[in-house]
């Protein structure tokens, strides 16, 4: 899923890129609507910024209905700082006529101090039961220390929480 999310994003920052260039300090943006197969609408809007320092960041959405209550939205982003850093999120929202609904979600960011990758997902289903998971890793590029962490939630247990830190050589330790 992760991987996936991060290709939906490097695809939307590469689509937005490619209509417009910009100068810096530039934005560049696009929306469009137009009836669609379904019997609905897509929706979908873009936008491009070039900082005065050489980063820039990328954004992409689309939400498209299909006329019987269903609607499904993505986005993706991507950034780039001006000093070398960068991150990309993406995610997917799905909402069926029924009530029922998803949320997947991807973040991966790194720089010079480290780095951090997320990945999770929630749903709701037609009775209204929710479940939720989130998986978490930071590294950071100083000690080489990392730390994983997870979250899950249903109504049967709860939310439920956990974290394992590491040193750069693989070994448990205590997190702070």
């Amino acid at each position: 899923m992760t991987h996936a999310l991060s290709i939906s994003a490097l695809g939307a920052a590469l689509l937005v890129a490619g209509f417009a260039t910009t100068t810096d300090a530039e934005a560049a943006s696009r929306r469009v609507v137009r009836a669609n197969a379904a019997g609905g609408t897509t929706a979908t809007a873009a936008v491009v910024r070039q900082g005065p320092y050489g980063g820039g960041i990328a954004r992409g959405r689309a939400v498209s209905t299909d006329g019987q209550g269903n609607a499904t939205s993505v986005s993706g982003g991507a950034m780039r700082g001006p000093n070398g850093g960068t991150a990309a999120r993406a995610g997917t929202n799905t909402r069926n006529a029924d009530g029922s609904a998803t949320h997947r979600s991807s973040l991966s960011a790194s720089g010079s101090q480290g780095s951090v990758q997320s990945s999770g997902s929630a749903s709701r289903d037609a009775s209204g039961n929710v479940t939720q998971s989130r998986s978490t890793s930071a590294t950071n590029t100083a000690t080489g220390n990392s730390v994983q962490s997870s979250s899950s939630y249903n109504q049967d247990t709860g939310l439920t929480r956990s974290a394992t830190c590491y040193n750069a050589s693989g070994a448990v330790i205590a997190c702070r």
